[in-house]
């Protein structure tokens, strides 16, 4: 099996990214970085306070120059960002360095993996459900779009995601 470079998985808070990403770099012996846990790490506190302390456009501002940073290393898994996506640099980036991975998961799917995770600044609201909804509908083309390969995480393991994933790469 021949792998196409670096994957970067994107895709909505709540599908599975970062667990997939770790268990999906482990069965290719590639190594492993997250966007926002390397934010994290930089700074020193967690993404919420960064939220809190610079908004959103300062966390996005972050994230850009991790994002660029991280798809210029050779043969790596990314896990991206819910909303990294939105960054026209980031998706060209994403796009131009390797193969891009969108894991696709329903709102209800979001709802159930978030619900109780006071880690999620942008659900931090009355109505979660709506956020993540119009949070969808504008990302949801930008995923699609940028993405080489869907898979569709609603219901499934995580075994059986990093499964479909390398099987994509068996003919190639």
């Amino acid at each position: 099996m021949k792998m196409p470079g670096s994957l970067f998985l994107t895709g909505p808070m709540g599908a599975g990214k970062s667990t997939i990403g770790r268990q999906l770099a482990r069965r290719l012996k590639l190594p492993f970085h997250d966007s926002d846990q390397e934010i994290e790490q930089r700074t020193g506190v967690d993404i919420a306070l960064i939220f809190e302390l610079e908004g959103e456009a300062g966390f996005r501002k972050r994230e850009k120059a991790v994002i660029d940073e991280l798809t210029q290393l050779p043969n790596i898994i990314l896990a991206t960002g819910g909303g990294a996506i939105l960054d026209p640099e980031n998706r060209q980036h994403l796009t131009s360095r390797g193969t891009v991975i969108y894991l696709h998961a329903s709102v209800a799917q979001q709802l159930r993996r978030t619900g109780r995770d006071r880690n999620r600044p942008l659900l931090q609201t009355a109505n979660p459900r709506a956020t993540l909804e119009q949070l969808m509908a504008i990302r949801e083309p930008l995923y699609r779009e940028a993405a080489n390969i869907i898979i569709d995480t609603d219901g499934m393991r995580v075994t059986d995601v990093v499964r479909q994933i390398i099987s994509q790469f068996k003919n190639t």
